[in-house]
């Protein structure tokens, strides 16, 4: 795996990661855009099978506020790591993208204008008609206004849902968790990303749209929501596969939220068959 710093469009820093960078590039990589609350460390084992699979890079990247790359603005909305992402595929030449949770969200709406030739998503967190909802967000905001970081934490776990039995708990349960895990590497990671991954939630319901703009998405498009996954991710994904006649929509059996960072064989077989063409 290689290690690289490239510049924006507005002069920022991406630290952007690629496996399989000596293999004979019999056509673009394919580029990994990570979801909100982890770093492209976690795609470490998904980018090694999928590139070897394919037999071409993957090429994943840290998006604001992680790792090297440039903070998160505080008016961040979805057109910045759109920005990003075209960055990205112009500097290592990729046409084909990945896009997991937030990630799915930016891949989504960047594939109605990058030009992305198959795009590929794994529980895109994408609103459509409403899907994505976020009460919750007043609550997160007066714990953490007033210090309170491991309540915080839980009323964001439990609003987004998608950490399985964790987010099933009761809040003051879950509060309790949160104190105990917080010297841990997931505890502290967690805590480093909640203010940035509530922006991303605040700036996928500001991009809500109906299913019709989808209709600009690349033909070759693959959908994909894991079978124990939060149910809205189905409502939008589903939404978003009928009024595009050449998307393909499948269900990954067994696996929640975390399968794509989970990388079953199952996934990596399509996915290959996917951007193999």
């Amino acid at each position: 795996m290689t290690r690289e710093k490239i510049t924006t469009a507005d002069g920022g820093t991406l630290e952007l990661f690629t496996t399989g960078s000596g293999l004979a590039p019999g056509g673009s990589g394919v580029v990994v855009v990570p979801a909100s609350m982890v770093t492209a460390a976690d795609y470490s084992r998904f980018a090694q099978k999928l590139s070897a699979a394919l037999g071409r890079p993957v090429h994943t990247f840290n998006r604001r506020g992680r790792g090297e790359s440039s903070p998160q603005p505080q008016d961040f909305t979805l057109d910045v790591d759109i920005r990003d992402l075209a960055q990205v595929m112009k500097h290592t030449g990729s046409t084909d993208v990945f896009g997991h949770s937030f990630g799915g969200t930016v891949a989504l709406h960047a594939a109605r204008s990058l030009p992305v030739e198959r795009l590929a998503v794994y529980d895109p967190a994408v609103s459509v008609n409403h899907s994505v909802k976020a009460d919750w967000t007043s609550e997160y905001e007066r714990a953490t206004a007033a210090g309170d970081f491991d309540r915080g934490l839980a009323v964001l776990v439990k609003g987004v849902e998608t950490e399985g039995a964790f987010a099933r708990m009761p809040l003051s349960m879950l509060t309790l968790v949160n104190k105990l895990t917080a010297g841990t590497p997931m505890g502290k990671q967690m805590r480093d990303l909640m203010q940035a991954g509530v922006r991303e939630i605040k700036a996928i319901i500001a991009a809500d749209m109906p299913a019709e703009p989808f209709l600009e998405l690349p033909l070759e498009t693959l959908i994909v929501v894991g079978e124990k996954s939060p149910a809205y991710f189905g409502v939008a994904c589903g939404q978003i596969h009928d009024v595009l006649s050449g998307s393909s929509y499948t269900i990954l059996p067994g696996h929640g939220h975390d399968g794509a960072i989970k990388a079953p064989d199952k996934l990596i077989a399509e996915l290959a068959d996917f951007f193999a063409g």
